[in-house]
């Protein structure tokens, strides 16, 4: 009988708990999509880009979110059974109330865990992804880009000005492109049209004046029609991997190569796979990423164990609706901590120690408190 009580309500918690991640997440998701619109508008991806890459966020919002669900379900569920005169049930058939908190801690590893999977593979796997699709992206809505009586700079080495817009077709063209470090071209038309072809977009141009600017000379001369091949031109949107799309083992090989070489104030860069995301400067950041990864879901049993605490007092309680209010601020305020500490972690090495055992010590502060009242007042 025992057991089934206790699997009853860990299918609450967790029927509860993929209920609320889903209608959260997506919410959270769709707003975060709107936002992600300007992928289209602005850096001028397609569609099939713009919905790949909001999709592959998702096991972002789902990492980020799952702490507080998971709070949230177990204090939501035991104040209903509380309500309900349940847990008299576990109290009748001789369970006392640590070995029920006991439960709640050992049941919240199973959330542990699939944190841990989060955050260490599938998130950084999945905004890696995410990433690969502007890598592999052409602009190809450049028409859209273009505002009329604007400077559009959103491709790299390239800024166009036009006077007037009527669908594909410009007026009063200013197209500058930088060649490389040293030369530029600028291209003045008083027309233009944008034509799109299976080998991508083409910008035609028609009566204007070719301007080659160099270091040394500038040549001049002018067109009555040319023909600009846009498809070679990239967005600005970022394409290398961030740190938080970098898989966990490349990251613990970097502090790896980073630890090696910090004594060597020479080399300012380490280039790893290929990557600029790993140097001296990106030191801090490397740990604070894995601190994230490893450690935030250690703070998982910590706030079961002070959802559980939820049990100790009775509904009959006249202070119960200020204790239920107690635990609730106490479990957000973790969470909170849980993220700022990210932050501090790094500043020295006294902090970071501080901050990696932080959830273990107030763990064991809390269950002290807690063994020691349910033995001797016999909660």
């Amino acid at each position: 009988m025992k057991k089934n009580i206790f699997n009853n309500l860990s299918i609450d918690i967790g029927y509860f708990f993929l209920l609320t991640m889903a209608s959260i997440g997506l919410i959270i998701w769709v707003i975060q999509a709107v936002n992600f619109l300007d992928i289209v508008s602005e850096d001028g991806h397609s569609l099939r880009v713009y919905f790949f890459y909001t999709i592959y966020s998702l096991p972002k919002i789902f990492g980020k979110i799952l702490p507080l669900i998971f709070f949230i379900s177990v204090f939501y569920i035991l104040i209903i059974y509380e309500n309900k005169n349940e847990l008299i049930i576990f109290w009748s058939i001789g369970i006392s109330k640590l070995k029920f908190i006991n439960y709640i801690i050992f049941f919240s590893f199973i959330y542990l865990i699939v944190q841990i999977l989060l955050l260490t593979f599938i998130i950084p796997t999945s905004l890696d992804k995410a990433r690969s699709y502007f890598r592999d992206s052409d602009l190809d809505l450049f028409s859209s880009l273009i505002k009329e009586k604007k400077f559009i700079d959103t491709v790299t080495n390239l800024t166009i000005f036009v006077e007037k817009k009527n669908g594909n077709n410009l007026e009063k063209v200013y197209f500058k492109d930088v060649l490389d470090g040293t030369q530029s071209q600028i291209i003045f038309a008083k027309t233009g049209r944008i034509i799109n072809t299976e080998r991508g977009d083409i910008l035609k141009l028609y009566d204007g004046r070719f301007m080659n600017i160099s270091k040394e000379k500038q040549n001049l001369f002018e067109f009555s029609e040319t023909e600009i091949n846009l498809s070679k031109y990239e967005t600005k949107t970022t394409t290398h991997p961030k740190i938080q799309e970098t898989s966990s083992s490349s990251l613990f090989k970097c502090l790896q190569k980073i630890s090696r070489v910090k004594k060597n104030f020479s080399i300012h860069e380490i280039i790893f796979n290929g990557e600029k995301n790993c140097s001296l400067a990106s030191h801090k950041e490397v740990k604070q990423e894995l601190f994230k990864r490893l450690t935030l879901p250690m703070y998982i049993p910590l706030i079961a164990l002070i959802a559980a605490m939820i049990s100790l007092v009775s509904k009959n309680y006249k202070y119960f609706s200020y204790w239920k209010l107690a635990i609730f601020c106490l479990g957000v305020t973790i969470i909170i901590i849980s993220e700022i500490s990210i932050n501090y972690l790094s500043l020295t090495n006294l902090s970071t120690f501080i901050f990696l055992l932080l959830p273990i010590i107030i763990f064991t502060l809390i269950y002290s408190i807690i063994s020691v009242r349910t033995k001797h007042f016999k909660l």
